[in-house]
């Protein structure tokens, strides 16, 4: 199985990976290290990356998943989405982490060491294109505990086939 979770910073995607890696026994990856310095660096200034500055990153993030593993990765616009599934052969299954704003920002404003600041967050919602239901993607809401956020995404997965890479996680497990 092929998984990028995808939302706004700040929503929990290299959490939620790590946590869901270890639950289906699949390899995650943060896309944030695929990232040319030159964007890190232009985040870190408060500026936004345009469409120009995403396109050979997300390319990477789709190569990054020819081989079953999830990926953290926004990928906001559906043309992202799309991108990515392409570079990674098909078969990509989105899992949308979303959250209120509130949520979200308490989130980025308790955490240390990150590139991108809070002040990016309006870009971040006014760039989000939720998934349509013609896509291969399902919607989990973060305002929950890291477990139950895990164990609902491994229940939608299911109708993806996740047994190929691994059982949908137990809570107890986590």
């Amino acid at each position: 199985m092929k998984i990028i979770l995808m939302g706004v910073a700040g929503c929990g995607k290299s959490s939620v990976g790590v946590a869901l890696g270890e639950a289906v026994r699949l390899p995650y990856r943060d896309g944030d290290d695929l990232h040319p310095a030159e964007n890190i660096a232009k985040m870190s200034r408060g500026e936004a990356l345009s469409d120009a500055d995403r396109w050979p990153w997300l390319a990477l993030v789709g190569q990054a998943l020819r081989a079953p593993g999830i990926v953290g990765c926004s990928a906001l616009k559906r043309v992202y989405r799309e991108l990515i599934d392409r570079e990674a052969g098909g078969g990509v299954v989105f899992v949308h982490l979303s959250g209120s704003r509130a949520v979200i920002e308490g989130r980025m404003r308790g955490r240390t060491g990150h590139f991108m600041p809070p002040a990016l967050l309006d870009s971040q919602f006014a760039t989000l294109e939720a998934p349509a239901p013609d896509e291969r993607a399902v919607v989990v809401d973060i305002d929950q505990p890291l477990a139950a956020v895990v164990a609902e995404i491994g229940l939608k997965l299911e109708r993806f086939g996740l047994a190929a890479g691994g059982s949908p996680p137990d809570p107890e497990d986590i």
